[in-house]
């Protein structure tokens, strides 16, 4: 069955970097668009980012309020999609996950993605 999981979360002072990994198992992973969301405490769950499957040049996607300072991408030999994350602020303290979308375009939109990690937790203090 496929299984992405989550790991690099962790408690960080605002100005610091953390780098989220996602491995994934179970599926043809270089075919696969790849998204980060996050959800925060009280808030529905949001897009982060996203990377397109590579046949598309892995074509990447962020929201507004972390361009500049996230930086996702892949490397299939791993089956791995990693989100650098710099210049944390308190505002990016959230539940972090990961998840994949078939037919290999990215997408902002939640609904897109089939399968789904657990989430790893990054709390950023001030």
């Amino acid at each position: 069955q496929v299984q992405l999981v989550e790991s690099g979360g962790g408690l960080v002072q605002a100005g610091d970097s953390l780098r989220l990994s996602c491995a994934a198992s179970g599926l043809t992973f270089g075919s696969y668009a790849m998204g980060w969301f996050r959800q925060a405490p009280g808030k529905e769950r949001e897009f982060v980012s996203a990377i397109s499957w590579s046949g598309s040049g892995s074509m990447t996607y962020y929201a507004e309020s972390v361009k500049g300072r996230f930086t996702i991408s892949r490397d299939n030999a791993k089956n791995t999609v990693y989100l650098q994350m710099n210049s944390l602020k308190p505002e990016d303290t959230a539940v972090y996950y990961c998840a994949a979308k078939p037919y290999g375009l990215a997408s902002k939109q939640q609904m897109s993605y089939a399968y789904w990690g657990q989430g790893t937790q990054v709390t950023v203090s001030s």
